[in-house]
């Protein structure tokens, strides 16, 4: 009993020898499985520390970008901002100084206008002292009475001949009608109806010859006409110079109504107004083949001007068609006497 007490107590023994040196070696085997778990988890923390400042990084990189990119939009918008400015500055510069230009150029064609009409009313002036001094002169009382018989004779004659052309005017404007050229008919009914005022006129109006200057007054120009020449004073020069002008405005129209009718068959010589030659005439001052001659002479000019839409030889001034003054002056022609 005791010996099997004492066996089971040595074997004990020998197996609690036998089993330290493999309990040591587990507990070692489980340390060092610790100590690799901790190394992993601690590399991963640290990974996930340097994954956070990558992205961390990145974000601020992206944010840098982006602020960059805001402040040079914004940069971009400051300079158009200014580069429009200086487009309105230079724009508004620009525009003061074509104010400033038209400003001064307004001021000197005034200054200059204002010294033509100096010059003219000065001009006026002596050709007021001139004619003065020459209408001084008078005829005789034998002159007179004969300047007056021939007035009344041709005033007699003009009326008839206005009596006549009624029907010579009735006759083209038919022929006006059948040509369906209708701007050219309305132009001379409107000329034919200026012709039967101005004969209402000369029925109803009395002539006081004895007080009219043209009668007792001398001649002071002379013009030459068809080779010849001849005289007249300053009343008579005014009825001439009245003749070109009515005949270049009456011609003007005359060309452009041709015009307007697209009508190419025709020349001034075809108008009723050219073959008159008669409107603005009252039977006094000047023969009226003289004042036929010079307002068809008027008159060819006009047409021409009218029917070719331009101004060589007058103007316009709103609808006002007149000749210009040096071209009244070639046709005239007047030289003084004295």
């Amino acid at each position: 009993m005791k010996s099997n007490i004492v066996n089971r107590m040595v074997m004990a023994l020998v197996i609690s020898t036998l089993a330290m040196p493999g309990i040591g070696l587990a507990a070692e085997g489980q340390q060092n499985v610790q100590e690799e778990q901790k190394r992993a988890k601690d590399e991963k923390q640290q990974q996930r520390k340097e994954d956070q400042q990558q992205d961390q990084v990145q974000r601020k990189a992206e944010q840098d970008q982006k602020q960059q990119q805001q402040r040079a939009q914004q940069q971009e918008k400051q300079q158009q901002v200014q580069q429009q400015r200086e487009r309105a500055q230079q724009q508004s510069e620009q525009e003061q100084k074509q104010i400033r230009a038209r400003q001064e150029q307004q001021r000197e064609r005034i200054e200059r206008q204002s010294e033509q009409v100096q010059q003219q009313r000065a001009q006026q002036q002596r050709q007021d002292q001139i004619q003065a001094q020459r209408q001084q002169q008078r005829l005789s009382q034998q002159q007179q009475q004969q300047r007056i018989k021939e007035q009344q004779q041709s005033v007699a004659q003009y009326r008839q001949h206005l009596e006549q052309e009624e029907r010579l005017a009735r006759e083209h404007a038919a022929q006006l009608q059948r040509q369906k050229r209708m701007a050219q008919y309305r132009f001379q009914q409107e000329y034919l109806e200026r012709l039967r005022q101005q004969q209402n006129y000369l029925r109803d109006h009395r002539f006081d010859y004895d007080n009219d200057p043209y009668f007792y007054t001398a001649p002071i120009y002379r013009y030459n006409r068809g080779g010849k020449y001849y005289q007249t004073n300053e009343y008579g020069a005014k009825w001439l110079r009245q003749a070109v002008r009515y005949g270049y405005e009456e011609g003007f129209r005359a060309g452009k109504a041709d015009r307007d009718d697209r009508w190419r068959g025709g020349s001034y010589k075809d108008s009723y107004a050219y073959r008159d030659a008669n409107y603005g005439y009252n039977g006094y001052y000047v023969n009226r083949s003289d004042y036929n001659y010079y307002f068809r002479e008027g008159f060819r000019r006009g047409y021409e001007d009218g029917y070719n839409s331009r101004y060589q030889y007058g103007r316009n001034d709103n609808g006002n068609y007149s000749i210009l003054d040096n071209i009244l002056s070639q046709i005239l022609g007047f030289q003084n006497l004295r």
